[in-house]
């Protein structure tokens, strides 16, 4: 009987201690899976990505062959703030598409979170501004975790080099959301100027503002 309680004692230990390790275990589980949740850091080269465009064609990075770089904002349709900047992105890709920095807008909403950011919306809201640009939707919601991007519009300007995107700037478009002609910092123009001149880049990151990028729970 001695030998028994023995036994069992040891067994019971044993067993704790397994389900310990394995609680500890799943509990780390999580910090692996979203290690990358942060997003990209400046001089980080960006993954390429293949989305579905409003025209119904798949549109990547590595389509643009004769690109310099590119100016990908995430952005929407119901947003305000998104609202608010859609004349002045479609302003930068008109100014640097031709000098080989073009726009690559995306959507990276939920639509059963916010219909208005459907793609049949994104269909329409395109046609009414006249985009010059892709306007890409983020379906399964995968692109944007890896960029980091948390607002809309949150831009991430890329530049080629070597056969890599890598990341040059993260943040706003500029200084003033609510009205253009009060603006005093132009970030992202900035950023592709001294690009475009090969000089060094003075301001890598600001605070995109912006709504939060809508995710279902």
């Amino acid at each position: 009987m001695k030998n028994f309680k023995i036994l069992m004692t040891a067994f019971i230990v044993g067993f704790g201690l397994l389900g310990f390790t394995t609680i500890k275990h799943d509990k780390n589980k999580p910090q692996k899976e979203n290690a990358f949740a942060k997003g990209y850091e400046i001089g980080d080269e960006a993954t390429d990505f293949k989305l579905k465009n409003i025209d119904g064609k798949m549109v990547s990075l590595s389509d643009f062959k004769t690109a310099k770089g590119f100016i990908v904002v995430f952005t929407c349709n119901h947003c305000p703030y998104a609202k608010k900047y859609e004349d002045r992105i479609i302003d930068l890709d008109k100014k640097y598409k031709s000098q080989g920095y073009p726009v690559i807008a995306i959507n990276p909403n939920d639509p059963l979170v916010q219909p208005e950011d459907s793609y049949q919306k994104m269909i329409e809201r395109a046609k009414q501004k006249g985009f010059s640009f892709p306007y890409l939707v983020d379906e399964g919601q995968k692109i944007f975790p890896q960029y980091g991007a948390t607002k809309t519009p949150h831009v991430f300007l890329l530049q080629k080099e070597g056969g890599k995107n890598i990341v040059k700037y993260i943040g706003a478009i500029d200084n003033n959301y609510e009205n253009s002609n009060d603006v005093s910092e132009y970030y992202v123009q900035d950023v592709v100027n001294a690009l475009l001149k090969n000089e060094p880049v003075k301001m890598t990151k600001t605070v995109a503002i912006g709504c939060t990028v809508k995710v279902r729970k």
